[in-house]
Order: structure tokens, then C-alpha cells, then sequence
């Protein structure tokens, strides 16, 4: 056990007197640090405004490299550090559980710090005051069954001696953050061995981690969790429906569509039909007129070329895509606009696969891959997700815009535009959210899925998911 007495007064003075030896313990810890860092570089991308509470020397925050970057430690001594090293950010002394700070951020990240706060829930709370609506807080802490290794770690001097922690379970913190009006969106599991042993470490810590019931096991758990949120407001909404050679789903698109939101606008996108797709187009938006129609002809191929097209001109505030098929019937779409408006979700996908289909629908050996790829994108993203291959999906436009921007990340390496939403989606941390539809036959053309090829291409969606979101 070590000797350092239990209170508040008693962990700031240990923590004044330890601010010197925090970059020498870092320094005899380099494989570690350098761990974390990553999975945060993972979590929050470049120039985020972001804050760190318990920010220690600031080597973290410097890490992330954000466009706004503050630290707040209650050690005089380490934010005095902190400045020295790193002037371009801000460091202030002060206390989270009596914080007097009017500012938002993007990210708000407590990294090993809920160990020491002497009211965790105080400290909750006054996260609050520096979240906007779409913040995103991400708390890393100690796996509570590596306890004795810890302490075993400090009396044999690898470890910095801590005053006595609180030891809480995602469990505890999850309570702690619903009892403080926020949600968790997912968790992640990292880090199995903490000190470079060549190879075993590397193959511990990228691959085996990331398996279930090993990843009970792993030294850190990472939480990303939001506030909850408050809308009362209706949004305008841009309906997109990219189409190939769906004449005769053109109109049933329109007729079928409920009115809801402020207001609604469809964009057809036509991409090189051969049965008088667009020639219906302009029929129906004339026959129509009282609707806020437009059609446009794509610039290229493939569908996620004709989202992001019809993205592009939309002025809603919430983007959908329905695809032209109408095997997703329209009438179900105001279900994703109210899950989005309510704040259940903000990447909203549609689920197919729990109401019994009509026949022919879909084909069994298509209806087993896609249950396949749910379950392993379900890992991949980190919250639960049923039927990626929906076409129907629903967000805001200022979260589009983020996604785009930050596209580059993964590169253009999605012909479908699904997976490119979804683990750009996933890369913002924004909360999934399903809604269950049924899945109906198509009443016009044939499918243009190819199974084999298009299957192909989604095991390569598999393997850059990994890559990008799993860093595997």
C-alpha cells in the first residue's frame, strides 16, 4: 500500500510536489504514452477545439494537435510546465469540481484523471458548462481488475506511486454520466501490455485486444459519450434519390412520401438510364409543382457519386437518401426524421432484416451476408448496426459537412457511399441510431446489386475498416 493519505487537500499536495517527476516517469513509460496518444489521435481529428481537464504537462493535448487547445490542471507546478513546453496552447490552473470557465469545445477528454477526482459526479456535472450540442467527452480510465498489478508496479518503482484511486467500473461511470444529463455512445477497449516487449507487445496491443473476452483484460478503457440532447425545433429536410433505370418508381417516390418537417425539397439525381428514367423526372417535377423538385444529371458513376452530388445542392438541414427501388417504402422516412429531430440518434440507418419480407425480396445467400457484415461492422463501429447495406439513411448537414472535410482520412475507397457515411460517421463519434422498416419487392426493374463483385468489395470495406477505425 502506498502512504499517501486519502483526502482532497492531501491529493493536491502530492500532486504540486510530483509535478517535476511527471516527465521523468513519462520518459521511463515512453511505449505506453505513446499508446494513449494514439487512440485519442484516433478518436478526435485535427484542428478540434479541445480541452483537457488534468492535463498534466500537456504532452496529450500537444499531441492532438487542435485548432484550440486548453488545459486545466489544479497543480500550479505542472501548468506552469506545461507552459513552458508548449505556449501556443493554454494551460489554467483550476479546479474541475469548481470550475469557472465560459467556453465550448469540440472535445472535452479526461485522460486517467477520474482516478483522482475527489467527486466524480461534481466533476461530471461541470463538464457540462463547456459542451456545446455537439461536443463529445471521452474519458480514459484504468481497468479496475488490473488493481493489483498497479499497485504491485509502484512498490517495485516502475510506476509512479498515486494516491489511493477510485477504482470504478464502466458501469459506475456510465451511471455517473447518465445521472449528469449525458449518454455514453460507445466504448473501446485497449492495451494489454503496457511495456514494449518486442513483437509480443505489438501483436498483444493491435490485434489481440480487439477479440472478445480477451478485451476484458485490456489495462484502458476508452468512453465517448455526448450530452443529451434537447430538441424541440422542426428541421427542413432534402430528400436525395439517386436513380438508374427506375422509370416507374418515379412517381410512387413523390406520392408516397408523407409531408413532414418545416419543409421538404426531393433532388433526383439520374446516372445514365436507358428506359427514360430522366425524361419521367422532368415529367413528374412538372406535373408536381406544388413540390420542391429538382433533377439533375450525375457528373460520373456509381451511387456514392450521386449522394454526394445531390448533397451538394441540398438546402435542408437534415439530409436522406431514399434509394429509387422503393423496396425502403417512403412512408417510413418521417420515422428517421423524428429519431434525428428527438435526439435518439444522429446518424440514423435503416434495418431490414427484422420484419419478415416479402418474397423474393431479398435472396437468402444476399440476406446471409448481410446479417455477416452487421455483426462485424457492429464491431468495427463500436455500436450496434443491423443492416449496413440499408440504402436509407438520414443525418444533418452540418455533420455531413464534417464528415466531408475529413474524408480524406479514409480516402475515396467507397463506390456505394453507404460505408463512407458510416465510418465517417463513426470517426465523428456520432450516436447510430436504427430504424426497423420493411422491406418490400421491387414493383418496377431488376436489382443492380451483382453479388459476387459487389461482395467483394465489401470484404475490401471490411479490411479498410480495420485498417482506419481499428488501426489493425
Amino acid at each position: 500500500m502506498n502512504n499517501v493519505t486519502n483526502t482532497k487537500a492531501s491529493i493536491h499536495s502530492y500532486f504540486e510536489k510530483e509535478a517535476s517527476q511527471r516527465s521523468k516517469w513519462k520518459r521511463r513509460n515512453p511505449y505506453y504514452h505513446a499508446l494513449i496518444e494514439k487512440y485519442y489521435r484516433l478518436l478526435i481529428p485535427e484542428n478540434s477545439s479541445v480541452i483537457e481537464i488534468g492535463c498534466s504537462c500537456g504532452d496529450l493535448l500537444a499531441s492532438l494537435k487542435p485548432s484550440r487547445g486548453v488545459g486545466l490542471d489544479f497543480s500550479q507546478n505542472v501548468i506552469d510546465i506545461a507552459k513552458k513546453k508548449y505556449p501556443q496552447y493554454e494551460f489554467i490552473t483550476q479546479d474541475i469540481e469548481n470550475l469557472k470557465l465560459n467556453e465550448k469545445f469540440d472535445y472535452i477528454i479526461l485522460s486517467d484523471v477520474v482516478g483522482s477526482l475527489w467527486d466524480v459526479q461534481l466533476a461530471f456535472e461541470n463538464i457540462n458548462q463547456l459542451c456545446h450540442e455537439r461536443s463529445r467527452i471521452i474519458i480514459s480510465y484504468y481497468n479496475f481488475l488490473w488493481e493489483p498489478i498497479m499497485q504491485i508496479g509502484e512498490r517495485l518503482g516502475v510506476k509512479q506511486k498515486q494516491p489511493l484511486q477510485n477504482w470504478l467500473s464502466s458501469a459506475d461511470i456510465g451511471a455517473l454520466l447518465k445521472n449528469t444529463g449525458k449518454e455514453t455512445i460507445r466504448m473501446e477497449r485497449k492495451i494489454l501490455i503496457p511495456k514494449n516487449i518486442p513483437l509480443l507487445s505489438w501483436f498483444c496491443n493491435r490485434y489481440l485486444v480487439n477479440l472478445p473476452i480477451l478485451n476484458l483484460l485490456s489495462l484502458s478503457k476508452f468512453i465517448i459519450a455526448r450530452i443529451e440532447p434537447d430538441r424541440v425545433r422542426d428541421y427542413k429536410v432534402s430528400i436525395i434519390i439517386p436513380s438508374k433505370n427506375e422509370f416507374g418508381n418515379i412517381e410512387n417516390a413523390i406520392k408516397s412520401t408523407p409531408f413532414f418537417g418545416s419543409s421538404q425539397e426531393f433532388i433526383f439525381i439520374e446516372g445514365g438510364s436507358q428506359d427514360g428514367t430522366f425524361e419521367e423526372m422532368l415529367r413528374v417535377k412538372e406535373k408536381y409543382s406544388d413540390k420542391n423538385i429538382s433533377v439533375i444529371k450525375q457528373s460520373e458513376k456509381g451511387k456514392a457519386n450521386a449522394v454526394r452530388e445531390g448533397f451538394e445542392l441540398a438546402k435542408g438541414e437534415i439530409l436522406m437518401i431514399l434509394d429509387a427501388d422503393l423496396t425502403t417504402p417512403p412512408e417510413d422516412l418521417p420515422k428517421f426524421y423524428e429519431a434525428l429531430k428527438m435526439g435518439r440518434g444522429e446518424f440514423i440507418n435503416g434495418c431490414r432484416l427484422v420484419y419478415p419480407m416479402e418474397e423474393q425480396a431479398m435472396r437468402m445467400l444476399n440476406l446471409m451476408a448481410n446479417k455477416f457484415f452487421g455483426m462485424f461492422f457492429s464491431f468495427l463501429l463500436g455500436q450496434r448496426i443491423k443492416d449496413t447495406l440499408c440504402g436509407t439513411k438520414a443525418l444533418f448537414a452540418s455533420d455531413y459537412q464534417i464528415i466531408k472535410k475529413n474524408r480524406a482520412y479514409f480516402g475515396d475507397f467507397d463506390p456505394f457511399g453507404d460505408f463512407d457515411l458510416l465510418f465517417g460517421a463513426s470517426r465523428m463519434n456520432l450516436k447510430f441510431a436504427e430504424i426497423i422498416v420493411r422491406y418490400r419487392n421491387r414493383r418496377y426493374g431488376s436489382t443492380q446489386i451483382h453479388r459476387f463483385r459487389h461482395g467483394m468489395l465489401l470484404f475490401r470495406m471490411c479490411y479498410w475498416g480495420l485498417k482506419k477505425l481499428k488501426n489493425i
